[in-house]
């Protein structure tokens, strides 16, 4: 294991927010929570595409890509859950230095872990963005059959079955996707990038 004290930080030479300002943006962290199936790689998919389509220099980082490769060591425990969120909350917060408007779609279902990445953020970088639909819907939606296999005991540890899911307290945007279809989803996004000074044109 190495030690702290091995390293020194190393300042560069051009900065977070002369790289933002290059790009015609305030980079920012728009992160989608929410339950399995409640449409967040769905909305996250969509918001970069629109971000993109408008010259937005983007990135999307999915809770499922990155288990493919970043996180495919770690498990679904109380454990391997909190690794995996501070894990990419480290390198959202890379892209977001690199001026970027990171896009994230995690679960990421204790508040703990998500007040961590927050804390990694300068002030207001963090949205935090709750997709929210009633477990009954994302049941009901269950694309990957994930749900049907939680309930016959095939998968433990599933948010929303047996393990929790702690709603956010006070997040910066909820989008219902039960009343809401994707296209309306997405205005109330931009809107929102464009009141809280995120998109810059």
């Amino acid at each position: 294991m190495a030690q702290k004290d091995t390293f020194t930080w190393h300042n560069t030479e051009l900065t977070p927010e002369e790289r933002a300002a290059a790009k015609g943006q305030r980079p920012a962290v728009i992160w989608l929570t929410g339950l399995s199936a409640s449409g967040k790689s769905t909305l996250a998919n969509a918001l970069e595409h629109t971000l993109h389509e408008h010259g937005h220099h983007t990135f999307l980082l999915d809770g499922d890509n990155v288990r493919h490769g970043l996180n495919k060591d770690l498990d679904l425990s109380p454990e391997g859950r909190r690794e995996n969120i501070r894990r990419v909350g480290e390198v959202a917060k890379l892209f977001a230095e690199a001026g970027l408007i990171v896009v994230t779609a995690f679960i990421s279902p204790y508040r703990s872990d998500r007040r961590m990445v927050r804390s990694l953020l300068a002030p207001g970088q963090f949205q935090e963005v709750h997709v929210d639909a009633p477990l009954e819907v994302c049941e009901a939606r269950d694309p990957k059959g994930l749900y049907a296999r939680a309930r016959a005991g095939e998968i433990k540890g599933f948010t929303g079955i047996d393990a929790p899911y702690e709603v956010p307290e006070h997040p910066e945007l909820v989008i219902d996707t039960s009343r809401n279809d994707v296209e309306a989803c997405i205005k109330i996004l931009i809107e929102h990038l464009k009141e809280k000074g995120i998109l810059l044109r």
